[in-house]
């Protein structure tokens, strides 16, 4: 069986792995989860991320981005001074900041969803051309036009490499290893598209 580049990870990384990473969602809230959890993990490892989820969860209102939304200084102090949260308040700022963009996005799009099928032009699953053989870039073109959007429209920790990240993680690009039962599942349940490299940065070689 085949893990990708994960079979070396924690057994929480494999679990994450083996059931929602690469799997497409359309659940808005679990769109800002996946987003907002990428923006955390900004200088840090993922297997700390993954290991603290449930207490982020806590502390965000399950990613009810509507909640984070109206959160205040006392919020901000009371996950400042969770036990086992990450103690960033910059990071926790922005993640309440981009709470209410993202509902911005929602209203003008109806789903976060329509927001990301407006810049792919798709709302398949995207298989780019060598992604499955290994060959897995940081960012392209596609999250660089998405971040720099975001950006424009205020929000923070959302650099292409993030955006890379979290369109992974959605599943809005399919980027496990082709001989993968994940990649087989994704391939078999949901509408796929294939097309050529866009403009891909760093470029690295998993296999």
């Amino acid at each position: 069986m085949s893990y990708c580049s994960w079979k070396d990870s924690s057994d929480e990384n494999l679990k994450y792995h083996d059931s929602e990473w690469g799997i497409p969602i359309s659940d808005d809230t679990r769109h800002f989860e996946c987003l907002m959890l990428e923006a955390l993990q900004c200088g840090l490892s993922w297997n700390i991320i993954i290991r603290k989820r449930d207490i982020i969860r806590k502390c965000f209102a399950d990613f009810d981005f509507r909640k984070v939304a109206g959160f205040g200084e006392d919020d901000v102090e009371r996950i400042m001074n969770t036990a086992g949260m990450i103690r960033s308040r910059r990071k926790i700022e922005a993640v309440i900041s981009n709470a209410v963009i993202f509902i911005g996005i929602t209203d003008e799009f109806g789903s976060f969803r329509n927001y990301i099928r407006s810049h792919a032009g798709t709302d398949a699953v995207i298989l780019y051309e060598g992604h499955q053989s290994g060959l897995i870039p940081a960012s392209n073109g596609l999250s660089a036009r998405i971040s720099a959007d975001l950006k424009k429209r205020g929000f923070r920790y959302a650099g292409p490499v993030t955006v890379y990240a979290y369109l992974q993680a959605a599943g809005i690009i399919c980027d496990h290893d082709a001989n993968c039962p994940c990649f087989r599942r994704i391939t078999s349940e949901f509408q796929t598209i294939s097309k050529k490299c866009d403009d891909e940065k760093e470029v690295k070689d998993f296999r």
